[in-house]
């Protein structure tokens, strides 16, 4: 039998379901990646992104040609694409693994129902997710909409059915498909219509391996308090390799277990929390699964939540101002830098920089969701949409909308002596830390010590934290006044 292995978010041979089921029952195999023209033209995702699926996909070529397969590629619309190649090689069965997001879901019914009446097979599994939003539902078979709910019915789901790992499938049965034409150059990023980036984060499935080894090793063991630091490198930074299925969450769950099984020095406490990490992940897919509206708009509609800042030309400051890290505000400065130079933002730093855009400058939070996504190496739209609509006060949680970050506070307890300040804000590299939260208040002799002058070399505050928090307050208090 011929199969065709659709690549998509599974970018490796470890634990891939899709990719062991063709090699199990086929003898020749189409490993295949479409790069979505459409979607690349819309640049819902920037150069971050793109960059780092390159270099994903750079090694997963040569990690299948190390076993005799040619990773066949090709730029196009998905679904005409599919059928095309799989009437080309006359494939007889097509494997992938299952992708949520809405648009994805109808893409993928679309080219099942065109290869059924073609004759050919498709088989999916389940891959992206540990489970599926239909495997974790309340007693009575509802979707859950608190995490806490959800998180616990999960871990009741993982002791009842535990998933196990798959290893790297056995090559020796297979080949590839032949005749296979002449293999075309790799694309850069420049022949997909973007710029190339530098890239602070190694791509490819070995690079995933070894940061998840390195972290159960060391920074796991103080995750409680190191998740919050973003001067460290604290966290797992795991997020674009889950992103693109360089690995996957089982994988990640099990080596966690394993350490705990160990013993040793080891916190439970730690180790837990980050695995809820992995579970928020889940649970967001789930809602985006259950409730793919959110995409649109707000998961909730909740009274006491004041309108966006309309549209105009202060609207356009403020927002471009949050763009470019030039806030006045060194925290939230520091976040919008390190997002737009390396792709990524710590997540602390995420949550203080959305908190601002929303609630201080009262700026719609699907502006800021768009422009996450437009920058990340991690971009995800069913984390990044939970996590946006969790700041903005609109996504699951009961909490009513005045959940307000406080900058200075968030800065001072989490970056007390600025280190990570000054690693994105240049202009504060010299400025002492007893003003490096709130360099506005600096004396002018003060400012001219550090060559850091406010309003010249660094701005001041776009905008007073006290009187945008207390103005949003009042402005949702009138919206449900009778």
């Amino acid at each position: 039998m011929k199969g065709l292995v659709w690549f998509r978010r599974d970018l490796r041979l470890h634990d891939n379901p899709a990719l062991s089921a063709a090699c199990t029952e086929c003898q020749e195999i189409v490993p295949l990646f479409v790069f979505d023209e459409p979607l690349l033209r819309s640049h819902v995702f920037g150069p971050a992104c793109v960059g780092f699926m390159l270099g994903c996909l750079e090694e997963l070529r040569r990690s299948l040609a190390g076993h005799g397969l040619t990773l066949a590629w090709r730029i196009g619309e998905p679904i005409e694409t599919v059928i095309q190649m799989a009437t080309e090689r006359g494939i007889d069965t097509v494997y992938w693994n299952r992708d949520y997001e809405p648009a994805a879901l109808e893409r993928d019914r679309t080219v099942q129902q065109r290869l059924a009446q073609q004759g050919r097979t498709v088989r999916t599994f389940k891959d992206h997710v540990v489970f599926e939003a239909d495997e974790v539902r309340g007693l009575t078979g509802e979707p859950f909409q608190r995490y806490s709910a959800y998180r616990d019915r999960w871990w009741v789901k993982w002791r009842a059915a535990t998933p196990p790992m798959l290893a790297v499938p056995t090559f020796e049965a297979v080949k590839s498909a032949a005749p296979a034409p002449a293999v075309a150059p790799w694309p850069s990023a420049a022949d997909l219509g973007y710029d190339s980036v530098p890239m602070w984060i190694e791509p490819g499935e070995q690079a995933a391996h070894a940061r998840l080894q390195w972290f159960l090793r060391g920074p796991v063991h103080e995750y409680v308090s190191g998740r919050n630091l973003p001067a460290i490198d604290g966290t797992s930074k795991l997020s674009p390799h889950l992103r693109f299925g360089t690995i996957s969450a089982r994988t990640a769950i099990h080596a966690a277990l394993n350490i705990l099984s160990k013993g040793g020095r080891v916190s439970r406490a730690d180790v837990f929390t980050w695995m809820d990490e992995l579970v928020w992940r889940e649970f967001f897919q789930q809602v985006l699964t259950a409730f793919p509206r959110v995409v649109e708009g707000p998961f909730k509609t909740k009274p006491g939540l004041p309108a966006p800042r309309a549209s105009g030309p202060e609207r356009d400051r403020l927002f471009a101002a949050w763009c470019q890290g030039r806030t006045g505000y060194p925290i939230v400065d520091a976040g919008m830098r390190q997002l737009n130079q390396t792709g990524w933002m710590h997540n602390r730093v995420r949550m203080v920089v959305a908190s601002f855009l929303v609630k201080d400058l009262r700026i719609d939070w699907q502006s800021g969701e768009r422009y996450f996504m437009q920058q990340l190496v991690d971009g995800d739209l069913a984390a990044n949409n939970g996590n946006w609509q969790w700041c903005a006060s609109t996504g699951t949680d009961a909490m009513q909308g005045y959940r307000i970050f406080n900058p200075r506070i968030q800065s001072e307890k989490f970056d007390g002596e600025g280190e990570y300040i000054r690693r994105y804000v240049l202009e504060l590299t010299g400025v002492p830390v007893k003003w490096i939260h709130e360099p506005h208040l600096m004396p002018q002799d003060e400012q001219d010590r550090a060559g850091c002058r406010i309003g010249s070399e660094y701005p001041a505050p776009i905008v007073d934290h006290r009187q945008a928090r207390q103005e949003y307050v009042d402005l949702g208090k009138k919206s449900v006044a009778p």
